[in-house]
This record gives C-alpha cells, structure tokens and sequence, in this order.
C-alpha cells in the first residue's frame, strides 16, 4: 500500500514532497557519497531506502525513533518497559554510531534498522513491511514525509523525551502553518520541562504533558570490569583531569588548564574523551610536546603520558568511573552541552560551560546539588579541579551531590509508559 498526503497541508511541506519526491532517483549516490565520509554503513545501504533487514515479528509493533546516539540510547529504559508490557519494539536512528551502541545495548528482541530516507517510496516500503501501531519519535528528529504518511496510515503518533530550544522554536514560529501542520500530527507530546512545554505549544503542538527526562531514568552507563582494572592499573594513584565528549574549540582550552594544573600537580594526568573519535589524531596534534597517547592506537599510559586521549567508541562509563569530577563538553562551544547525568549517576561531580540549553534542567539541578562546577574559562577549569584535586572529601561529596541532584529528577519513564498506554487503548477502543 502506498501512502498519500493530505492536499490541504501548507505549502511548505509539500514542497518538501516534492522535492524528496524528484530526488529519489539519486538517493544510492548520496548514500554512497556519505559512506565516503563516514556517514553511512554502506553494508546496510538498502535499509535508509526503505528495504527491511529483517521479518516483522508476530504481534503488536511499536517503532522507537531516535536521530542519534543521545536520543536513541536515552528511549533504552522505554523499550524495556513497552518489551514487558508485551510489545514488539523496532527502533531506528540515522547515524553510524548509534546503530554500534544500539547492537551492544538494545535489549534482546528489539529490532534496530536505520531510518529510511524522508523521501515517498522509502518511506513507503518501510512503513509497509513494519505496519507500526504507534511511532515514538524521541526529542525532535522530525521527517515530514516519514511523520506524514506513518499518520496517513492511522500510526499513532507520540513526540517523547520532546525538546525544543528557544532559538529552534523561534524558527518555527516564522512557519506557523506548517509547524501546527507538522506538530499538530502527533496524538501526544511528552516534554521536558515546563519551558520547552510552552514552546511546544506556541507552535501548536497538542496534548502537551511535562513529563521530565527519560535520561534521568537510564541505567549507569556500563563499563567492561577487565578493561577498568587495566586503565587503574596503569594510572596508579596519579590524580586526575576529565574532559569528557569535548568538541572543536574546547580541547584548546581543556589543554591550558591541564598546563596550569600541572604547576600545581606535576604528575597530573588529563583524559580527553572526544564526541567524535575521528578526531583523535588532530588532539594528539594539539598536545605538541605535551606527551600524548592515544586509546584508538592501542597507547598505554606511561610515567610520561600526560595527556591520554580516548578516541573510541562506547566507553565513557569507563572513564566516569576513574575519577570523582569531570568537564563535560559541548557547553564551552555553543552546542547546548552533553548528558551530565551519566557521569552525576556515577557518582562523577560536573564541570560545565555556559551553553546546556540541551539539558538546561539537568545541568541545573546538578549543578545546584554541588554548589560548584560552572565554568568558563581554562582558569576556572583550573581553579575548580585544584579545588577538588587537593581535598579528596570535597570531591567525594561532590559526587554524592551531582548523584542526589540526577536522582531527584527521575520518574519520566513511569509517567510516559503510563500516558502511552492511555493513547494506545485509546486507539484499540
């Protein structure tokens, strides 16, 4: 069966049809053209044009929808529920990385394909195989085309884990028609915090719940016992500097408060875990004469490694969990900020830049719980890791803090089963 649209959608989203529609033909080359740059798995090319991998399993399917490695692994604790409420779950994401972790994560049962390409006839045969009951799209990776032909086909639609920023909903509102359009398909939108609550609405969205973050329900990430030992091992008692899912822009300031610090502690140790591991090997370049080893590589940690660089894949419960504090990244560059409840879950005290828009209620609560940790500058890295450094009771307590402020937020998981469940017997009735 294939899909139609309503005629009377704004003319903004058709046009966005239209030229999905008259792309098709050259959907193969810009895959492959992103395979080149590392951007697809061309051994599962078929998948992004709407060819299932695998058979659509007996029963009630839900499809989880996440962009990345943020919002997919953060639905984890959802698909767990729904899988005991009995449920098949399919879950996609559009990146290479999360399809890695979502292989290593996923629960088992769960189904993961990559999403297909927002253009009809994909969408059109991936919509046809799964035959969805319900569509969960976590945050805001928003396809119209996708989202369109999923409501066409009487898909329940919910928007979960919902997350707008102020900048992003200003946008929307110079498009009203087409974001109450777009939005306005969703049965149900599950936001963060009452903030993003009211921007889901000023740009039509309905039935908006504040529910809280499903992150702050996630299990601690997971570290392998054998590989933890091994990097104890090799650190000893050295003390410690954490710079965890740095970008562009902040390694070159992680690595003048590592210089400062190291006056004070000459046998400091700086791990720098990139967002991006690819980019290893330009923060290698970075350190100059620092004394730099790199993880990709297979480099120990010597006597002389001053600043050890963890460029892999799905390791950061590793590293949370060799020191009491860490800087998280994405927030001295205007990006909004990584999760800091996953380091917080740990016991692992937060260090954050001024940008969290992207987990503002987090970082707030967090932050607030320490009484220390906001930063915005090497010398305020500096000053703030010395501080912790020299009194290991402050650290400790610290910890127990961001972990007391992650706690408090807890209980989105529960809140948004329940309200699924309310949409779904809906639909069955």
């Amino acid at each position: 069966m294939t899909a139609t649209v309503s005629q009377d959608r704004p003319w903004g989203l058709k046009a966005w049809s239209g030229v999905a529609r008259a792309l098709q033909p050259l959907a193969p080359l810009l895959l492959r053209l992103r395979a080149a740059r590392g951007k697809e798995d061309l051994s599962r090319r078929h998948e992004r044009l709407g060819h299932a991998a695998r058979p659509r399993p007996e029963g009630r399917l839900i499809w989880v929808h996440g962009a990345s490695v943020g919002e997919s692994l953060s639905a984890l604790p959802l698909v767990e529920k729904l899988m005991a409420d009995g449920f098949q779950l399919l879950v996609t994401s559009g990146t290479v990385t999360s399809a890695t972790l979502l292989a290593q994560r996923l629960p088992s049962g769960a189904i993961h394909q990559y999403v297909p390409l927002d253009m009809p006839g994909a969408v059109a045969r991936f919509l046809d195989h799964w035959q969805p009951e319900a569509g969960l799209f976590v945050e805001s990776d928003l396809w119209p085309n996708l989202i369109g032909a999923a409501r066409v086909r009487g898909v329940k639609l919910a928007l979960v884990n919902a997350r707008i920023s102020a900048k992003s909903a200003e946008g929307w509102r110079r498009a009203p028609k087409m974001a109450a359009a777009l939005l306005g398909t969703f049965d149900l939108c599950l936001a963060q915090d009452e903030e993003i609550a009211v921007r889901f609405r000023a740009i039509g969205a309905r039935n908006v719940t504040v529910v809280g973050s499903l992150k702050a329900d996630a299990p601690p990430l997971p570290a392998e016992p054998q590989a933890l030992a091994a990097l104890q091992d090799m650190i000893g008692g050295r003390p410690l500097l954490i710079a965890a899912q740095t970008h562009e822009g902040e390694d070159e300031t992680i690595l003048p408060a590592h210089d400062l610090l190291r006056a004070q502690f000459p046998d400091l140790l700086t791990i720098i875990v990139p967002r991006h591991p690819m980019r290893g090997a330009a923060i290698a370049m970075l350190c100059g004469t620092r004394g730099a080893a790199r993880r990709a590589l297979g480099d120990a940690i010597t006597a002389s490694t001053a600043v050890y660089i963890a460029d892999t894949m799905g390791e950061l419960g590793l590293f949370y969990r060799l020191a009491p504090f860490c800087f998280i990244g994405g927030t001295l560059v205007p990006l909004g900020g990584h999760n800091p409840l996953e380091p917080a879950s740990l016991h692992c005290a937060v260090l954050a830049g001024p940008h969290r828009a992207s987990s503002q209620g987090a970082f707030d609560a967090i932050l607030a719980a320490q009484g220390l940790g906001s930063v915005e500058s090497s010398t305020d890295i500096a000053a703030t890791a010395a501080k912790l450094l020299t009194d290991a009771d402050a650290a400790t307590r610290a910890g127990q803090a961001a972990r007391g402020g992650a706690m408090a937020l807890q209980g989105a998981v529960a809140k948004t089963v329940t309200l699924l469940r309310e949409m779904l017997a809906d639909a069955r009735a």
